[in-house]
């Protein structure tokens, strides 16, 4: 064979699809530098599915494992198909233009800013040198700014932007980091601030309240130390005793604040730089985190936030103050007012921060979309989601098997929307309460807005059962038909999609309320689900709730009903002397008054606060909970806590022991938290053995008590069975559209009873 013979015999030239995340992630600049490395020729370019390459050369099985084993540090890839073609006439490898059509493909979310980026930003030499919008394929916002799919800077709100000659150099330039790096800019061509970032720490150091308009959304900052600035936060955002979130420069800065385990300290770091939940060391204003044990700690994810505190340490721009410990410590929490939706635009900031912040800080960036940051806690060794937004929404969560594209419409607080495409949910960002019309009409432009980037032309629609949510009216609206989730099954349900179990299984479900199949107010039931049907197997023992839903707020009116049921009505006097309602509640009871009943957990963990003495009113959801299990150190059961009557599990007996106040607050919670664990263990112990199962999803609000998690964890397993809790998404109502979508699916392609499947 001739040697020109030999080199065409081992050309070859494949045609390459690449799914997944792979769109703002510097893909196509990955792909051009390693195809001209091997002397491949051919192109790449994103299309509408993902992107889309041909490669031709000698070396092609190296350029598939490198592809492979080695993407860019964002990409998230689903699958590599590949296509033998014919070899052509190619003597170059080039980018080509995107191409647009039927979304496939995704948008990544937002990401920190890389190491290399801040290289930059404290570099002198560097054109970035102190420029808050510094950025590169590896890092930086994408959902944010992204309007439409395939990703282009004509797409994003960086569009007004026109490069300047130094960074189109960069975009054309295979060998730089920001080849094609669609948000790139720099003090020449691209956004600025309204103050400095030495504005900003001289209002910080006064004890001023700052604005800081980011990347999904505006900040309200203050110095955490600062007892006068941050009681001052509260009272201007109308915001009484809900914990803030704090921010400090680095991991060495944490440890001065905080005793972060391993496993904390590795969520800190994550690119996603969510908010994470850490032991506190009591060194900040009391008024961060009133009455609790554990502060929300995250690390800076912007230029602007690394700016911040290079200028208040007064530092010299050497890389060693990055890793030092910084006296300033942050508030950082979300820029909204009264339950309204976090603030992203410049004008938006004016008019309703203007009373909060001594100091607006914007930009002429666009948000295109508003986002939260996420918060995390670590239960049971691994991460759980309590607010699941920046960093991760819209990455989807992989389901077991492909199916009908549904819209689940979620639940009334901490509301999320779920769109499925093929074997993907995608679940938006947190939401949040839809009693709020601003956050309502959010509510709208997100369903609208995750339909149009996938897409996608929904066929199905869930909501929850009750009739007077707003998302379950807006389900209604919809025209398409309609699958109507029990609320607590849902809640069970998102556990199993997420851990892509489809086979039956049993449920613990613990939470706040939730609409029973005949109306009633659940909130403590062990379910049997399989797919879209479910079973209710038992539950708590109903307690009275005197006003109904009032008693989610004052703890006194649970606290009466359970003295109710104690037969102790006589105590309410002694126990609610400062509820001057209270006495009269007990005396119309006494006189044959029968208020609603509840089976709830929530509702329990209020009446034993009450009992107790710790919490008569609520200025946030479950805060009396919440500090109660900042007491807890060893949760420890008593002797004859609890009992069991057929399918009823009752935890009077714990509450007749909190009423008679015998004990200091931290033995009482100690022991209710250990009742709890052992009781509610035995009874879905008993439903496992009769129903022949021993996976057991754990879903609800309440699962957001780490202290309670673990427990039934711990006892579960001790006790033969497979407890599973929610990880990929919040166990609260942030995770309940995921349930009902998949509940959904299954109805649609299993058709069962309706009286199981309630659906209309």
């Amino acid at each position: 064979m001739a040697p020109a013979d030999a080199v065409q015999a081992a050309t070859q030239r494949l045609r390459v699809r690449v799914r997944g995340a792979v769109q703002g992630v510097g893909f196509r600049p990955f792909i051009y530098v390693l195809a001209t490395r091997m002397r491949l020729s051919g192109f790449v370019k994103n299309d509408a599915a993902g992107v889309l390459l041909e490669v031709q050369g000698e070396r092609i099985d190296a350029f598939l494992d490198a592809l492979s084993r080695h993407p860019p540090p964002l990409a998230r890839v689903d699958a590599i198909e590949v296509e033998e073609l014919v070899v052509r006439d190619s003597s170059s490898f080039v980018i080509l233009d995107s191409v647009d059509g039927k979304s496939e493909t995704r948008i990544i979310p937002d990401a920190d800013v890389c190491e290399e980026c801040l290289d930059d930003l404290f570099d002198p030499t560097s054109r970035f040198y102190l420029y808050p919008f510094v950025t590169c394929t590896h890092c930086g916002p994408r959902y944010t700014l992204t309007r439409r799919l395939p990703y282009d800077r004509a797409r994003t709100s960086m569009a007004p932007f026109a490069m300047c000659p130094d960074c189109a150099r960069d975009y054309r330039d295979p060998a730089d980091r920001r080849f094609h790096a669609e948000p790139l800019c720099c003090p020449a061509c691209g956004p600025k601030l309204s103050s400095s970032p030495a504005e900003i720490v001289v209002a910080l150091r006064a004890g001023k309240i700052v604005a800081t308009k980011g990347v999904g959304g505006f900040h309200l900052m203050c110095d955490a130390h600062n007892r006068a600035a941050v009681e001052e936060l509260r009272r201007r955002k109308a915001r009484d005793a809900k914990p803030f979130a704090v921010m400090a420069a680095n991991i060495s800065s944490v440890a001065t604040i905080a005793r972060a385990t391993e496993q904390e300290l590795a969520l800190l770091q994550d690119v996603t730089r969510p908010v994470v939940l850490t032991q506190s060391r009591g060194v900040l204003a009391d008024a961060v985190a009133p009455r609790l044990n554990r502060i929300g700690v995250m690390l800076p994810y912007t230029p602007l936030h690394h700016l911040i505190f290079q200028e208040a340490a007064s530092a010299p721009v050497a890389r060693a103050w990055r890793d030092a410990p910084q006296e300033l410590i942050l508030v950082a929490t979300s820029a909204n007012l009264g339950g309204d939706p976090l603030v992203k635009d410049n004008e938006e900031a004016q008019e309703r921060l203007a009373a909060i912040a001594d100091l607006i800080v914007t930009h002429d960036r666009e948000i295109v979309t508003r986002i939260d940051d996420s918060v995390m806690n670590v239960v049971a060794g691994a991460p759980v989601f309590l607010r699941r937004a920046r960093g991760f929404a819209p990455e989807p969560i992989e389901l077991a098997a492909d199916g009908p594209c549904v819209v689940a419409a979620g639940a009334h607080l901490k509301a999320t929307i779920t769109v499925t495409r093929g074997r993907e949910a995608f679940v938006s960002q947190h939401i949040g309460d839809l009693s709020n019309a601003a956050t309502a009409r959010l509510y709208r432009e997100t369903a609208q807005r995750l339909v149009d980037i996938l897409d996608v032309t929904p066929e199905l629609v869930a909501c929850d059962l009750h009739p007077d949510y707003f998302s379950t009216r807006w389900a209604e609206e919809l025209g398409l038909q309609l699958f109507r989730a029990q609320h607590h099954a849902a809640h069970l349900a998102a556990v199993l999609a997420e851990h892509r179990i489809e086979g039956p299984a049993l449920g613990l479900a613990l939470d706040g309320h939730g609409l029973g199949d005949a109306g009633q107010s659940w909130g403590g039931e062990v379910m049997r689900l399989d797919g879209a049907s479910w079973r209710r197997l038992g539950g708590l023992a109903p307690l009275p709730a005197p006003g109904g839903d009032r008693a989610a707020r004052e703890p006194w009116r649970m606290g009466v009903g359970a003295l109710a049921k104690l037969g102790r009505l006589n105590a309410a006097a002694q126990l609610f002397a400062d509820e001057p309602r209270a006495l009269e509640m007990a005396r119309l009871i006494g006189q044959g008054y029968a208020p609603p009943v509840t089976s709830s957990m929530g509702r329990l963990f209020d009446a034993a606060a009450a009992l107790l003495g710790l919490s008569t009113r609520q200025h946030y959801e479950a805060q009396a909970a919440i500090e109660m299990e900042a007491l807890v150190v060893t949760p420890r059961a008593m002797e004859n806590s609890f009992r069991m009557n057929g399918d009823e599990l009752d935890f009077l007996p714990i509450l007749g022991a909190l009423a008679d106040r015998r004990m200091s607050p931290r033995e009482g919670a100690e022991l209710f938290h250990g009742a709890l664990i052992e009781g509610l263990a035995q009874f879905v112990a008993r439903a496992a053995t009769e129903q022949r199962l021993d996976i057991v999803v754990l879903g609800g609000g309440c699962m957001m008590n780490r202290v309670l998690a673990e427990g039934l964890m711990e006892r579960l397993k001790s006790l033969g069975l497979r407890p599973m809790l929610a990880r990929k998404l919040p166990p609260n109502d942030g995770g309940l559209s995921l349930g009902q979508a998949a509940m959904a699916r299954a109805f649609a392609q299993s058709p069962i009873p309706k009286e199981l499947a309630l659906c209309v």
